[in-house]
């Protein structure tokens, strides 16, 4: 009998497990991430730092990511490095997992609204690290997260999945609910763009054959 667990091509053979696990040790922090592509959006997420854990929940979730992320940092100075540096690490693992993008939709998108806030995420995993991000935060601090570390957690996250990202907040008047819409779109924005597509097994989705 097959697994549930493991995604089973449009053939009905089981496809191989995306999963991966990358641990970051520097002076700053210490960070272990594991995750499963097609998972069912399960979380268990210690940064040090609540909103950002929510926020990493949000992309779980929405993804349908299984994603475990176990951070300690030098919080003591502020969250930047912790921040940045698990953005660096889940890049690498979603790197890991998804292997050569063979038979992958590549491309994703999502708007996401929550009340007055609007946010519009779209992903390329076109083998080229790229940000472009607009996102004026209506406050400085979201509890004990530094709004500004979003553009770093982003950041950090392209240059290690090798993926464009374009990410625009187009309204929004709570800087709560302005990060909440953008890390509930990333997640199904990555969910969209890493999905297998099944009239694409196989194939590379790229002219150039190789991403």
């Amino acid at each position: 009998m097959s697994n549930p667990l493991i995604p089973v091509t449009s053939s009905g053979a089981q496809a191989i497990a995306r999963t991966a696990s990358v641990v970051r040790q520097t002076n700053e922090t210490a960070i272990e991430v594991k995750l499963n592509l097609d998972g069912t959006g399960q979380s268990n997420l210690s940064t040090g730092i609540g909103f950002f854990d929510h926020m990493l929940d949000q992309i779980a979730r929405h993804g349908l990511i299984d994603l475990d992320i176990q951070a300690k940092g030098d919080l003591h100075i502020d969250g930047h490095h912790t921040v940045e540096d698990v953005g660096i690490t889940l890049g690498q693992a979603v790197a890991k997992a998804v292997g050569d993008k063979r038979g992958i939709r590549r491309y994703g998108h999502a708007y996401v609204p929550l009340d007055e806030a609007l946010s519009r995420v779209v992903v390329d995993f076109s083998g080229r690290p790229g940000l472009i991000m607009h996102v004026p935060f209506k406050s400085g601090m979201i509890g004990a997260f530094d709004s500004q570390l979003a553009y770093e957690f982003f950041q950090g996250f392209v240059n290690h999945a090798y993926c464009t990202l374009h990410i625009d907040n187009l309204r929004g008047e709570n800087a709560h609910h302005q990060a909440e819409t953008v890390f509930k779109a990333f997640g199904r924005a990555l969910r969209m763009a890493l999905e297998m597509d099944p009239r694409g097994a196989g194939l590379m989705p790229s002219t150039k054959g190789s991403l």
